[in-house]
């Protein structure tokens, strides 16, 4: 089984292809499964590898609560391509995976060639982030308590998730089921140590606007608690574009996936062709008609 040591877990991994690497997050709902259709799409031009974060099986699971956080998360990343002997990659996070990209980013810019940022937002506003605790918790608190497959059938059908169930009765079904196999340790774990308290993206302004790693944001226009967090991030990143999908909840890679992977592919050949620069400073005006004379 191919695995690698991370700082106090090991992680399983697979991969496939050749060339310049893409590392694949996923999120909290997921595992690396969730990536397929982007492995078998990507993998024929670039090196892909799907990774389990630590608490989802076959990856270890700490029982220790301080072995997950969010720094933790990011600091995975930078070891699996240590691990695989990568010295740079493309990241690709969704949700929970796409708060480590960000971080990841932060933390590791040198280690970075760019970042796609999937459905990253949950809990991030100042004035509902006690809302969004205290539900991490209690749902954190269920899973052990009512066991991994009660719980999963509930949340798997929260009103961003709907959306995939509409379009594709049959992909929902294998993501429910593949949810309802994880970790109920981990899964817990995970959400009131990892989501609950990580930092909101306000927080992170003065960090995000130094960013300069090529940075694409994916959010579907139904994806409602990502929708105000994307803007913000668009407007905070230099280097970031913003794809939002129509008629589309969370899991965007799986919910549109020939859209997803055509956008996130032509991304890829513009920063690989250098070809990705930093907004124009003029596109940002206090006027709609005019460039602000001190931009000009």
């Amino acid at each position: 089984m191919p695995e690698l040591r991370a700082d106090g877990a090991k992680l399983y991994y697979e991969e496939a292809g050749a060339g310049p690497a893409i590392i694949f997050v996923h999120e909290f709902a997921g595992d690396h499964r969730s990536w397929e259709p982007q492995m078998r799409y990507f993998s024929r031009r670039y090196r892909c590898v799907a990774y389990n974060a630590r608490g989802y099986p076959p990856s270890e699971v700490p029982e220790d609560p301080g072995q997950y956080s969010q720094d933790i998360a990011a600091d995975d990343i930078a070891a699996v391509l240590g691990g695989l002997d990568i010295d740079k990659a493309h990241i690709i996070g969704c949700s929970m995976g796409a708060f480590a990209t960000l971080h990841f980013g932060l933390r590791y810019p040198d280690m970075a060639r760019s970042l796609v940022v999937v459905g990253c937002g949950y809990g991030a506003k100042q004035d509902s982030r006690e809302q969004f605790r205290g539900e991490a918790e209690t749902f954190a608190a269920s899973f052990e308590a009512a066991g991994m497959a009660a719980v999963a059938a509930s949340y798997s059908v929260g009103p961003t998730r709907v959306q995939y169930q509409n379009k594709d009765p049959r992909g929902f079904a294998e993501f429910q089921q593949q949810f309802a196999e994880h970790s109920a340790l981990g899964s817990a774990r995970t959400l009131a140590n990892v989501q609950a308290r990580r930092p909101s993206l306000y927080d992170l302004e003065e960090a995000l606007g130094d960013l300069r790693t090529p940075t694409l944001l994916v959010t579907g226009d139904e994806d409602e608690p990502c929708l105000d967090a994307n803007l913000y991030l668009k407007r905070t990143i230099d280097a970031a574009g913003l794809l939002m999908l129509p008629r589309t909840g969370h899991a965007a890679n799986l919910e549109e996936p020939d859209v997803f992977n055509r956008a996130v592919a032509e991304f890829l050949a513009m920063v690989e062709n250098g070809k990705w620069a930093p907004r124009d400073p003029r596109s940002v005006s206090g006027s709609a008609l005019t460039v602000d004379a001190a931009k000009d």
